[in-house]
């Protein structure tokens, strides 16, 4: 690698096709609209906001020796990532999203992340083999993760000595896989970006707010966590050596809704990229609510 990562995005890359409409729909809805194919997947979104924030990711992932694989090996490489940690498969395909948004949200998806899953370990070579880290060489910088990956993986990755001194920032991908991000509850490691569904579904209840949310998953394990809520509260939580919470909470601008798919990501990387540029909790939370604001209303982050 010619370049140095400011941080690795270990996860889903693949293609994103969405259909989206201006009318609200239904199951079963036939409407006019737009469709379009691109770059996607959580790992891939993130690093695609953490690039435009002038930081240079790495990605770790698995794509195949496909056109689909090196299409994705040639837009990465435009948005200035670094792909030489990619692990190519010659018998998996490429993976893909397909999602349908109407004016009253997401209506359907479908996340085909099979090759990811089966290529397991393998994307994390770069980790073991003494090319990013190894046993002796723990890697000591930022991680971004997403939930995309297997349950044995990601348990792998939240009790690695490679990873050891790594700042682990995890998301779960999507509420269904949102339990997921047990073993770094359970590790008592890394920060966790969740919404209010999927702190619920991690804490076996549901939450009124997301301060209400973020309390309980420090009470659960959890060594620092930030949670959403759509257009509502979002807070910031770190669990203290004595065990008490010490919570943050903010309000997000009100914009107009255009889209919603790769909002999450977009608040992730923009809280990533603003404490990784030294701001303070407040601060990092602000620039993350008005990044994920202006994504969801159609304009360029």
């Amino acid at each position: 690698m010619n370049k140095t990562a400011d941080i690795l995005c270990i996860g889903s890359v693949l293609w994103d096709v969405i259909g989206r409409s201006s009318r609200a729909m239904r199951q079963g809805s036939d409407v006019p609209g737009r469709i379009t194919r691109l770059p996607g997947g959580v790992a891939m979104n993130i690093a695609m906001t953490l690039a435009r924030f002038d930081m240079t990711p790495a990605l770790l992932t698995a794509l195949g020796r496909d056109a689909e694989g090196d299409e994705l090996i040639a837009a990465c490489k435009a948005r200035g990532m670094i792909t030489d940690t990619i692990y190519r498969s010659d018998d998996l395909p490429t993976d893909s999203y397909m999602a349908v948004e109407g004016a009253n949200g997401l209506i359907a998806a479908i996340a085909d992340a099979h090759s990811l899953e089966a290529a397991g370990s393998k994307i994390l070579r770069p980790l073991n083999d003494g090319t990013l880290a190894d046993t002796a060489h723990p890697y000591e910088g930022l991680i971004a993760l997403d939930g995309n990956l297997t349950v044995e993986l990601l348990t792998e990755i939240a009790n690695s000595p490679a990873l050891s001194k790594a700042d682990l920032r995890v998301a779960p991908a999507s509420p269904g896989k949102a339990e997921r991000l047990l073993p770094f509850i359970t590790a008592q490691r890394g920060t966790l970006y969740v919404n209010l569904e999927e702190a619920g579904l991690l804490c076996q209840t549901s939450f009124e707010t997301s301060r209400e949310a973020a309390i309980a998953l420090l009470a659960k394990g959890a060594a620092q966590v930030l949670v959403t809520n759509g257009g509502s509260d979002a807070s910031e939580g770190t669990r203290l050596e004595d065990g008490t919470a010490d919570i943050i909470s903010q309000t997000p601008p009100q914009v107009l809704v255009t889209r919603i798919t790769g909002a999450g990501d977009t608040f992730m990387a923009a809280h990533i990229a603003a404490q990784a540029r030294g701001a303070d909790r407040e601060t990092a939370l602000k620039k993350a609510l008005h990044a994920a604001a202006t994504y969801v209303s159609g304009e360029s982050v």
